[in-house]
């Protein structure tokens, strides 16, 4: 498996002051024909993060839309996600259309942590907070922080969970250790947390963020996540695939999504997203900065 780059696709340019930068975390919904609207993440001048969009189309490779102002924004002093919203993906439970997101805390006297929380989608394209409290909390299992979520599945199969989980801010050599974990639930709505999905090795790849996944118990599951080994690498985007959903065999150098030489992704390439359109598998991620340089699009070949 190969992945073309397509491209840079949108830059951040909207003037609000809660979307001054950055453009992380690229989830596409589609919409009619090719068109597409993409959620992200921008920040403010404190960098905390809340949620908007644009609209594409996909088979121009053009944005057709831009919208002016968050739809959702990072909540009020003491809530799960007061000083940011990363968003995950997307999944259907009781009718009902679910954002996944993190929620970003940075209190004063403590570090910064975050808490897996849930979005209603409108049919308009709004969001709106499922509950006040977070969908998975910090507890025993997973006491320090949580991040970016991705959910695969349905009512009648069951739905698999996979999300970031911290172990160490510091393993050692200067870099967190954080894992991705897998959950299961009947319903989509009450989770079973489980263990390591993705084996890690420090020094090799010891910190890992934004799975996104695509296939099913029959076919077989494929991840594509970004990691940093802990030398002081930026980000990259590499692969892992599975049999069941639980067991997972990591390739750091098959399917992965390489720096380019020069440009807007030529330090990092991280927060991938996958979706299917017309028999292609296309991935939107972020480069530069943690999505400061905007996010581009590629096609998997082959």
């Amino acid at each position: 498996m190969h992945w073309q780059k397509l491209g840079l696709l949108y830059q951040p340019q909207c003037e609000h002051p809660q979307l001054r930068s950055h453009a992380a975390n690229p989830l596409a919904l589609p919409l009619a024909g090719d068109n597409y609207r993409v959620y992200y993440s921008g920040r403010d001048a404190n960098n905390r993060s809340s949620v908007s969009y644009i609209e594409m189309d996909l088979r121009r490779r053009e944005v057709t839309y831009v919208h002016p102002q968050p739809v959702f924004t990072y909540g009020p002093a003491g809530s799960f996600y007061a000083d940011g919203v990363s968003i995950g993906n997307c999944y259907r439970a009781d009718d009902k259309l679910y954002m996944l997101f993190m929620g970003w805390q940075n209190p004063p006297d403590r570090h910064w942590h975050g808490e897996i929380g849930r979005l209603i989608v409108a049919h308009d394209g709004g969001l709106h907070l499922d509950k006040e409290q977070s969908l998975l909390g910090l507890d025993a299992t997973d006491p320090v922080s949580l991040s970016y979520p991705w959910v695969t599945g349905d009512a009648d199969i069951g739905y698999h969970m996979w999300y970031g989980s911290t172990v160490s801010w510091d393993a050692g050599n200067g870099e967190m250790l954080h894992i991705i974990k897998s959950a299961r639930s009947d319903d989509g709505h009450h989770w079973r947390r489980g263990s390591c999905a993705i084996p890690y090795e420090l020094g090799v790849a010891q910190a890992f963020s934004r799975p996104t996944v695509i296939g099913n118990q029959d076919q077989g599951f494929h991840m594509w996540y970004s990691y940093r080994p802990g030398d002081g690498t930026a980000y990259r985007i590499a692969y892992a695939s599975s049999a069941d959903g639980v067991h997972w065999q990591r390739q750091l150098t098959t399917a992965n999504l390489p720096v380019s030489a020069s440009g807007w992704d030529a330090e990092m390439t991280a927060y991938p997203f996958v979706f299917q359109h017309h028999g292609h598998y296309y991935m939107l991620y972020n480069g530069n900065g943690y999505g400061r340089s905007g996010f581009g699009l590629a096609i998997l070949e082959n």
